[in-house]
């Protein structure tokens, strides 16, 4: 079974972060939505409170075969000042295990060293902080282990394709069906 971690924080985009673990869950994936903030509800870009499964600290990153960044540009601004979720973004790049991010998130990658040489997408106006101009405008982009994509409106496009890189075109097909996709 394929193990997700997505990390949140005040100010994450709800609609990303929800959107994917409900997508990832019908997959039959385990998704751990943890906070990088301590215990408790995070309150997401626009008001709705998120109830993590687990607190980042206290997580051993080495069980998760990938990661999921959702966007939202305070959750985005915290997971660029988390020392913690910048190494691990390092070490599952070199260990060459799935990374994903969403909206503004990429920022995050960027300042991790992982977009380097590599296709992205990202919310449009994201890549001029990353002194980037060459951001695709599709809606997701695949580059290795990478998958990017713009913003809310492309979350389940976004979930989907991890879904697809993992377990297949079938399996994506039947999630799709099943949400009138």
């Amino acid at each position: 079974m394929t193990r997700v971690l997505i990390p949140i924080a005040d100010g994450s985009e709800e609609m990303e972060a929800v959107i994917v673990v409900d997508i990832l869950r019908r997959a039959g994936w385990e998704v751990v939505l943890a906070s990088i903030e301590g215990q408790g509800p995070v309150t997401a870009s626009r008001g709705v409170r998120l109830m993590p499964d687990a607190q980042w600290e206290k997580l051993d990153l080495s069980s998760f075969d990938m990661m999921v960044l959702p966007g939202g540009q305070g959750g985005t601004d915290a997971l660029c000042a988390n020392d913690g979720v910048q190494e691990a973004l390092r070490i599952f790049n070199i260990e060459e295990l799935w990374i994903g991010a969403i909206c503004a998130a990429p920022l995050a990658l960027h300042k991790a060293g992982v977009l380097k040489k590599r296709a992205f997408t990202c919310y449009p106006g994201a890549e001029e902080k990353m002194k980037r101009p060459d951001r695709s405008d599709e809606p997701v982009v695949v580059d290795g282990h990478i998958v990017t994509s713009q913003g809310p409106g492309t979350a389940i496009p976004f979930a989907l394709k991890l879904v697809e890189l993992v377990d297949g075109a079938n399996a994506t097909e039947q999630i799709a069906s099943g949400l009138i996709y």
